[in-house]
């Protein structure tokens, strides 16, 4: 099973099961520029929309192939997942994004994915999220799992619900107190152990400088990719994913230098601690290309 790297995922556009757009999406007709889709039956769906949901992917199904374009459909819960496992061409997705991922449900999400080709996503939306121990015990047992996991998922707007809080369009999330002290300490139990970390959905969709300093944010914070609400938030993220000349320069020198350490642009470069940084501003490079626009300078 060959695995995804987190970065070709780019912004994820939420789409929810009952869109009348969907199979145009999914089929790389509408927005062909966008690298990954999540087809929702949660959050995104109520009441009896679900049954007309899960009608329509099995529709597309019957319609779908591989392309470029990774799609993730992200099941309501275990049951909705299995049901969704005996779909016919249900192969021909790349996999799923598990919500509410939890001490609760983990065994159960697990056995239904093991030893099957999918890749999938678990976002912790619950108290795992506020109590270390609970936090590890989940990242232990997705460790068994890593192959098969591209990035780890927090539910931020749950968390934000549970705290009593909600932000403004102006602030990151990374301002407030608590919020900063949850995420921090998230972020830190999985990246050390080697997974990478998505950021969170930015809610005003039509603030687009609002978003852009959002993306900024998440990379300065080590996060990459990020579930989008609106098309138009595609082109800025790429946009932001870009780095600059001068960035890709220093990260081919580090990952090609056999030195200890040495000076570059008046900072020290050790290249046994940031090669693995510089790994991915290369294959950002790669990928979204160089940028042009101050606009988007981190």
């Amino acid at each position: 099973m060959q695995g995804i790297d987190p970065i070709s995922l780019g912004a994820t556009l939420f789409v929810p099961a009952t869109h009348k757009a969907l199979e145009a999406i999914a089929t790389h007709k509408k927005y062909p520029q966008l690298k990954s889709l999540l087809i929702d039956t949660e959050d995104g769906l109520q009441g009896s929309a679900l049954q007309d949901g899960l009608r329509k992917i099995a529709i597309l199904l019957s319609n779908l192939r591989k392309s470029s374009l990774y799609i993730f459909i992200r099941p309501k819960n275990p049951t909705i997942l299995a049901e969704l496992l005996e779909m016919q061409g249900i192969e021909n997705i790349t996999g799923f994004i598990l919500p509410k991922f939890s001490l609760c449900n983990a065994d159960v999400y697990l056995e239904l994915l093991r030893k099957r080709e999918f890749f999938f996503m678990p976002s912790i939306e619950g108290e795992e999220l506020f109590h270390h121990q609970k936090l590890c015990e989940l990242k232990n047992m997705l460790l068994e799992h890593k192959e098969q996991i591209p990035l780890v998922r927090f539910g931020l707007e749950d968390m934000l619900r549970s705290l009593g809080l909600r932000r403004s369009c102006e602030m990151s999330v990374f301002d407030l107190s608590a919020p900063s002290t949850v995420l921090g300490n998230f972020i830190a139990t999985f990246k050390s152990s080697g997974f990478m970390v998505s950021g969170g959905v930015y809610p005003c969709f039509k603030d687009a400088d609002g978003f852009v300093k959002d993306v900024k944010r998440d990379l300065q914070e080590g996060l990459f990719s990020k579930t989008i609400i609106h098309p138009n938030q595609i082109a800025l993220a790429h946009e932001c994913y870009k780095v600059t000349k001068e960035e890709l320069e220093e990260a081919e020198l580090i990952i090609a230098s056999t030195q200890a350490s040495f000076a570059l642009s008046g900072k020290m470069a050790e290249p046994t601690t940031m090669r693995e940084h510089s790994y991915v501003i290369v294959k950002r490079a790669q990928i979204y290309g160089l940028r042009k626009s101050s606009k988007y300078e981190q």
